[in-house]
């Protein structure tokens, strides 16, 4: 129940923060029994555009004109392509470049975070189609720390430019530093919660909320209450600052 205007949604310059009591539903072109809430797009000044797709069953997201990654939050999705089809289910995840031209339906009701973003080439081929399953994924200590998880769900290739994790972190983990780079972020809040520092402003923070973070936006975050804090990130990654 809205509290007379008050909510923890803020938008700066360098940064957003964005939780579900101002969420605004609506359709995207090529949708069938689908909304989505469009978190971060161009307009905001953001390099890419990251949305939650909300479906109810037999809903469709129609395929995109630019490189999109689809990671299943909730319900069971249907990958259909010219290669044919694959079911994803919660914690499922796919990679498709520009030129894969494949739709997604729901089977059940759904949702799933999507991210797209304009390729921007090197001199090596697009990548291909890429599908996995999260908890397959090895995971990998932060600087050391076994209480902060990392699982990258994207390969470690030139050839991707942009990057997708989940971090996870045991109650009281927190990053070793804070963190300002050239990159920017997208950030999905899928469980527990906890403090995050962005710019020169700390806001509480727990899932369901978005972030996006501007580059150089200084950028922190430590896990509080009794179970593990997890989000989902994307930077832009593998190409040179000029470009």
């Amino acid at each position: 129940m809205q509290r007379l205007g008050h909510t923890r949604s803020t938008c700066q310059h360098d940064h957003l923060l964005l939780t579900p009591d101002t969420f605004i539903r609506a359709p995207l072109p090529g949708m069938q029994r689908a909304t989505a809430v469009v978190h971060v797009s161009p307009a905001m000044g953001a390099g890419f555009t990251q949305y939650t797709a909300e479906f109810e069953a037999g809903g469709v997201l129609a395929p995109a004109k630019e490189q999109r990654f689809v990671y299943v939050m909730e319900g069971e999705l249907m990958l259909k392509g010219d290669s044919g089809e694959q079911r994803l289910a919660a914690g499922d995840y796919c990679f498709l470049s520009t030129a894969q031209a494949a739709r997604f339906e729901a089977a059940v009701p759904s949702r799933a975070a999507v991210i797209e973003k304009a390729y921007k080439p090197l001199d090596k081929n697009p990548p291909c189609i890429l599908t996995g399953r999260e908890s397959d994924v090895e995971p990998k200590p932060l600087m050391g720390d076994e209480d902060l998880a990392v699982r990258v769900l994207l390969p470690d290739d030139f050839a991707f430019d942009f990057a997708v994790n989940t971090m996870t972190f045991q109650p009281g983990a927190a990053l070793p530093m804070v963190e300002v780079h050239v990159m920017e972020h997208g950030l999905l809040m899928l469980e527990g919660g906890g403090i995050y520092r962005l710019g020169e402003s700390w806001y509480p923070v727990a899932a369901g909320d978005f972030i996006w973070m501007a580059p150089y936006c200084p950028q922190w975050f430590g896990a509080f209450g009794k179970a593990p804090a997890k989000y989902l990130i994307y930077k832009d990654w593998n190409r040179h600052p000029l470009e």
